[in-house]
């Protein structure tokens, strides 16, 4: 597959360096030159350097030959832009475009990105995606990351091992008789800096980051066999006003009715914008390395902080302050990945990366053959993906065991009908089967042309 992305940030260098494993042939385009030769030299794609709506720009890199185009730069005007002249100009026929501006996204000017009217096929608004992220995790105490599949009747849920359990230190292949009435599956675990899937004899270990596959009704149960235990006190602290804050508080009075949340912004108009955007969030002005502020924002009776400032120290310093007035758990914002491992051991319960959310949500538009979503775990070492079994598909008439390689690929979950299986028993693959398939990055392409079209039906 021929790729162009424009824009070699954060997200457009790590979603190149997903698409540069296997076959795919990837172009990013920059008008920095120092950036994109730290690009190239990393990883195997051609750079060019200019501005990525200019159309001698994108002639130059390809995209008359493009089967994706990837508009990830600094600028949502330039990605507006860049993905019309990719569309009028050179027939690309994948255009997906970042917007980080709200008032480009707001309800009453939605059709604005009809067909009709811009030539964009998915846009990704990284605040819209992280506010969904989070309000998922808030729900699941102790969890820093919770993921919905199979129409959300199965959950993967990323946790940190910090507590003593029976779980720890037990080879996988016993855990199921020491709980035979949870169906669970491990689907990767993070150690020392490496993200794998595990085999039967693996252990998991205190301080691992664990990601487990369940269905939604067993979570609590599962949650209490890690030994995180049931809070219902449902307060909820967001520190930073901007976008991504303002989202998530409007996604909480939404979608989450019994939680009662405050927000603190330092900026008196700012706050003021915030508060007229929503309804029952109580807003406090002032900065969130006040601890006076902090109590009397009663930080000791929050379930959960939220640090997500566009600085990563002040995000990092506000949680571990409120970690030391009496916060039960804190969320941290990170743009940047190597404080991650200094932050978790300091004290703060969870990272989020805009970034990786991102692209996570940019590569469920990327992948190939029939799958239905996908999802990136850390830095996209292992991808979760949904993937339907059609008529046409390559895995018909295999079985489980021909799709499973040992730390390589896992079918963690089957759906027949209406009855959804967690590591389903031996069988056959049918026409209409939904698997949740645990993959190493690089058996990616292998899962990409099994549940391609067989050329026999083209």
């Amino acid at each position: 597959m021929k790729v162009v992305i424009a824009g070699a940030g954060r997200v457009g260098f790590n979603l190149a360096k997903y698409l540069a494993v296997g076959a795919n042939d990837v172009t990013i385009i920059d008008q920095s030159e120092e950036l994109l030769r730290q690009i190239s030299d990393s990883i195997d794609v051609q750079p060019i350097v200019g501005y990525a709506s200019h159309p001698e720009v994108l002639e130059r890199a390809g995209a008359q030959e493009a089967d994706l185009f990837v508009a990830v730069t600094a600028s949502d005007e330039v990605n507006i832009v860049a993905c019309e002249v990719a569309s009028s100009l050179f027939n690309v026929q994948r255009k997906i475009a970042r917007i980080r501006n709200q008032s480009y996204l707001d309800p009453n000017w939605v059709s604005l990105f009809r067909p009709a009217h811009l030539a964009i096929d998915y846009i990704i608004s990284p605040e819209v995606e992280v506010a969904k992220a989070l309000s998922r995790s808030i729900l699941v105490h102790g969890a820093f990351d919770v993921t919905s599949l199979l129409e959300e009747h199965v959950k993967m849920v990323g946790i940190r091992c910090s507590q003593l359990s029976q779980i720890l230190n037990t080879p996988l292949r016993l855990i199921p008789g020491l709980f035979p009435k949870l169906h669970f599956v491990i689907a990767c675990i993070y150690r020392d800096g490496e993200l794998f899937i595990p085999l039967g004899d693996e252990q998991i270990l205190l301080n691992d980051e664990v990601y487990f596959i369940a269905d939604r009704d067993q979570i609590p149960q599962i949650m209490e066999a890690f030994n995180f235990q049931l809070h219902y006190g449902r307060r909820i602290l967001i520190m930073g006003g901007g976008s991504i804050g303002l989202t998530l508080a409007i996604e909480i009075e939404k979608n989450l009715k019994n939680f009662s949340t405050k927000i603190i912004e330092k900026n008196p108009k700012r706050a003021e914008h915030v508060a007229r955007h929503l309804k029952t969030t109580e807003v406090l002005c002032g900065d969130i390395l006040d601890v006076n502020l902090l109590n009397e924002a009663n930080v000791r009776d929050a379930e959960t902080i939220i640090s997500v400032t566009d600085d990563d120290k002040v995000n990092i310093l506000a949680s571990l302050l409120a970690k030391k007035e009496g916060g039960m758990r804190a969320m941290t914002l990170l743009n940047n990945m190597d404080y991650s491992s200094l932050v978790i051991s300091m004290g703060v319960d969870a990272i989020i990366s805009p970034h990786s959310i991102t692209v996570s949500s940019i590569l469920q538009y990327v992948r190939q053959g029939q799958l239905r979503s996908v999802h990136s775990i850390r830095n996209g070492d292992v991808e979760v993906i949904e993937a339907e079994a059609q008529e046409s598909s390559n895995a018909i008439g295999l079985s489980i065991e021909d799709i499973n390689i040992k730390g390589q690929v896992m079918v963690a979950g089957l759906k027949r009908g209406p009855q959804t299986h967690i590591l389903p028993p031996k069988t056959t693959i049918r026409v209409g089967d939904r698997l949740i398939l645990i993959v190493d990055k690089d058996s990616i392409n292998k899962i990409e042309r099994l549940f391609a079209t067989r050329l026999s039906y083209l």
